[in-house]
């Protein structure tokens, strides 16, 4: 599945040129000239990282940050021209995942995203103890086990899996093919059925009203709600 990446930049040269490197390597690229529009593109586009100027109009990249901390599924490289230590922890604390001064050279850049991605697909919920929560429904990532209320359910090793990588990364929408990829490891055979059937099942043992957890977003795939809906 093709990685998104969001190039948040007011100067356009920067801007172009990454976008332009970024898109040789495969990847399906966005732009945005200011913070308002980097939050408005996150809606939409969906990006898996997000290369984000610090210094920019109407929002800068702390408050782009900030407004995007319970977005867990955006990896975040900040830009700037800065190189105080304590920009960067600023940044860092802030919810950024790694940090550029400017100028820097593009390739590094590159290396950057590609290991940020190898670190946002190799996490899971790292949570208390490895615990998920959702009122009564408890996951437990290390334990591979489900309760709700004092009833243990019966999932099977790939419905864990499934509904791990989904509450891990809550309002996070994944397509089927994402899906097959991450919880199968196989590559999307056009007419499949597998990922609803399992949707499917899994609402079925999770009852009402936790079946509703999982939602399915007509024409691109599922996702699941933020944990406060179920408090």
């Amino acid at each position: 599945m093709t990685k998104k990446v969001l190039v948040v930049d007011d100067e356009p040269g920067i801007v172009n040129a990454i976008a332009y490197a970024l898109r040789r390597e495969g990847y399906e690229v966005d732009t945005a000239g200011d913070g308002e529009e980097a939050l408005a593109k996150a809606q939409t586009f969906h990006p898996n990282v997000m290369v984000l100027d610090v210094m920019m109009p109407k929002l800068n990249g702390y408050e782009v940050c900030r407004k995007l901390e319970d977005r867990d599924d955006i990896g975040i490289i900040l830009l700037t021209v800065k190189n105080d230590i304590v920009d960067k922890i600023v940044g860092l604390e802030l919810g950024a995942d790694d940090y550029m001064t400017k100028p820097f050279e593009v390739r590094e850049l590159l290396a950057r995203v590609k290991a940020l991605l190898r670190r946002l697909d190799k996490n899971t919920a790292e949570v208390k103890g490895g615990l998920i929560q959702y009122g009564a429904l408890r996951v437990h990532a290390d334990r591979r086990s489900v309760q709700l209320g004092e009833e243990q359910l019966e999932l099977t090793p790939k419905e864990f899996d499934l509904l791990l990588l989904l509450l891990s990364h809550p309002q996070r929408v994944y397509m089927r093919e994402e899906l097959l990829e991450q919880v199968w490891e196989m590559d999307y055979a056009g007419g499949t059925r597998t990922v609803d059937i399992h949707i499917q099942r899994l609402r079925k043992k999770l009852g009402d009203p936790y079946q509703n957890i999982l939602q399915t977003v007509y024409g691109v795939g599922y996702k699941a709600v933020p944990a406060g809906s179920f408090a």
